[in-house]
């Protein structure tokens, strides 16, 4: 037992640092897409700070913790007696595929990197904005589930952060009319 606690105390470790990566990276994508609407030569040395910010965050902080909490979830769930217990659970293996949509959402965000880091920048930073709701919904459903170990209360969690996420998407739509109608 102590050793599934000190290796789910290192999985949680990871997962946050995982999350901190990835809400961080794509509010670095907005500013990178942003960066574009100024003149020269600030968009450039923006885009140039934008660019090495991404690679630092990207390679020393969010793929490590990816693969570190990935390391520790599986050295727990198939090596101790207390995680092959949990993989008989139905919470569990939706828990499980929701860490399979968090890896395709970190491969999409990867691509994106590589996008910016060669200097195409190719979504708005609207788009962008509202792509950063991806990993909160995500992390959301994640936390239900662990907590409550219910396969069916997670949708609660999940539909109260979707709205959530539409009203935070309304009121940032609100406040870029006023600012067009200012400017």
């Amino acid at each position: 037992m102590e050793l599934y606690n000190y290796l789910k105390s290192l999985h949680l470790i990871f997962v946050i640092t995982w999350f901190a990566g990835l809400f961080y990276i794509v509010r670095l994508f907005v500013y990178h897409a942003e960066a574009q609407d100024k003149p020269a030569p600030e968009r450039e040395i923006l885009s140039k700070q934008y660019q090495l910010m991404e690679f630092r965050l990207w390679y020393i902080i969010t793929w490590p913790s990816a693969i570190l909490a990935s390391i520790f979830a599986y050295w727990m769930l198939f090596f101790t007696d207390l995680g092959k217990a949990w993989l008989t659970q139905p919470w569990m293996h939706v828990k499980l595929g929701f860490v399979v949509l968090l890896y395709l959402y970190h491969f999409i965000c990867h691509r994106y990197y590589l996008q910016l880091q060669r200097g195409e920048v190719k979504f708005s930073s609207n788009f962008m904005r509202l792509w950063n709701e991806g990993a909160t919904i995500i992390l959301f459903a994640v936390v239900f589930l662990v907590i409550l170990k219910n396969a069916v209360n997670w949708i609660y969690g999940v539909v109260g952060i979707i709205l959530f996420s539409v009203l935070i998407m309304l009121g940032f739509q609100f406040y870029k009319k006023i600012r067009q109608r200012n400017s």
